[in-house]
């Protein structure tokens, strides 16, 4: 069981400012691809909408239904986001991914600031609701392409 000293450092005044202010909140009108993602276990939900031209992101937007780690997670991605690829965007999540449950470094640049989230890594109940923002930008950026394809 966590101490009281463990909560207050998970949520520190960081983790709920970012949570509060989460960029590119909301529903696009007509975008290319939408993808809903959700954490089985907490419920938490995402869902991103976004346009992909010369595969970066043009448009996005997010809509997020989470604890406030998943919210934290979705404002970092939200401020890096635009003009961003799907390589980048996947190389994040494996990195998020890896760091949570593996102890692996910080995600690097262009998405600075996941540190924040390092005392996650002993809550592994919160994983997928931080995960969550990344998986559903990669599945709709990856859908995005299929429909340009097609």
């Amino acid at each position: 069981m966590a101490s009281d000293s463990d909560l207050i450092k998970l949520y520190s005044q960081r983790i709920l400012g970012l949570a509060a202010d989460i960029p590119h909140r909301g529903r696009l009108d007509g975008p290319q691809a939408s993808v809903k993602k959700r954490a089985p276990l907490c419920g938490s939900t995402v869902t991103v909408d976004l346009d992909v031209t010369n595969g970066e992101i043009t448009r996005f937007a997010q809509d997020v239904k989470a604890c406030a780690l998943g919210q934290a997670s979705a404002a970092i991605l939200g401020q890096h986001v635009l003009g961003r690829s799907r390589v980048d965007v996947e190389a994040t999540r494996d990195a998020l991914r890896a760091m949570l449950k593996d102890g692996g470094p910080v995600p690097a640049a262009p998405f600075d600031g996941y540190e924040v989230l390092e005392p996650a890594r002993d809550y592994r109940n919160r994983h997928a609701s931080i995960l969550l923002a990344l998986e559903a930008t990669a599945e709709a950026m990856a859908e995005a392409e299929r429909a340009a394809c097609a």
